[in-house]
Parts: structure tokens; sequence; C-alpha cells
């Protein structure tokens, strides 16, 4: 293991995860450039990236370490955080939005339109668990 391995291999396991969304939106016909850097979408990006570090960690410093606790923590708040208050916000922005469109003409383009894609299903989480699984553990045996 070099020095970077503990960072790389989550950022490549992001990378990776991003390259699949965009190829999803590209099938379904969506794809903007804005999209890369979205939030939202399959699969959850936010927890590939933290699922990875806590392969990386329990891999490499072991599942007894202090470090290997940490990142679990912290991967437990960063998942949930995609799947409730992110996702809660976003439904909320689509009520805002419905509601503004309900106004006289006069008065709805003083409001913005409100980005309605936030958080993410539990399904976009499952894959974005199992593509960082993957793309860790074959990371991990290239010797990266």
């Amino acid at each position: 293991m070099n020095e970077y391995t503990l960072f790389l291999i989550p950022i490549l396991a992001l990378l990776i995860n991003q390259v699949v969304k965009v190829i999803i939106f590209l099938i379904k016909g969506q794809f903007s450039w804005s999209q890369i850097f979205a939030y939202g979408g399959m699969p959850s990006s936010h927890t590939a990236l933290a699922t990875s570090l806590l392969i990386t960690m329990g891999y490499f410093r072991g599942l007894d370490s202090p470090e290997f606790a940490i990142v679990l923590i912290m991967a437990i708040v960063i998942v949930k955080d995609a799947a409730g208050i992110r996702r809660k916000l976003g439904q909320q922005a689509a009520i805002i939005n419905h509601l503004i469109k309900k106004l006289p003409d006069k008065e709805e383009y003083k409001f913005p339109v409100l980005n309605e894609r936030f958080g993410h299903s539990n399904m976009e989480i499952i894959i974005g668990f199992l593509v960082s699984i993957v793309t860790s553990y074959l990371l991990i045996n290239l010797g990266l």
C-alpha cells in the first residue's frame, strides 16, 4: 500500500460511480453536463464514496481499528442523510414549485424554480453501495 491508497480508492470508486450515472442518463436520453455534479440520481455517489472509504479502511487498517469505527459512523450519517433529509428537501421543493405555479402570472415569475432532485431512493443507495463494493474490491486487488 502506498501513502495515497486510502485516498485514491474511494475517489476512483466515486468517479466510476459517476461514469455509471452518466451512462444511465445517456440510456434514458436525459443527459446534460450539469448532471455530472448534480445531487441525486442512480446510483448514489455519496453512498459509493462513503462505502468505498469504509471498505478501504477496513481492509488496510482492520475492522477493529479506530479509523474504521470513525469511518463507519461517518458512512452511516452520509447514507442516512442522502436517503432521508435530502430526499425530503426534494419533496418539499416539488410541493413549493407546484404552489408557485398556482400563483397569478405576475407573481409567479418572482420565485425561482427549485431543484427537486436532492436525495436518493433506497434503490439508488443500494446500487451505489454495490458499485462501491465491486470497484473497491477490484481496485484493492489491482494493488493500487
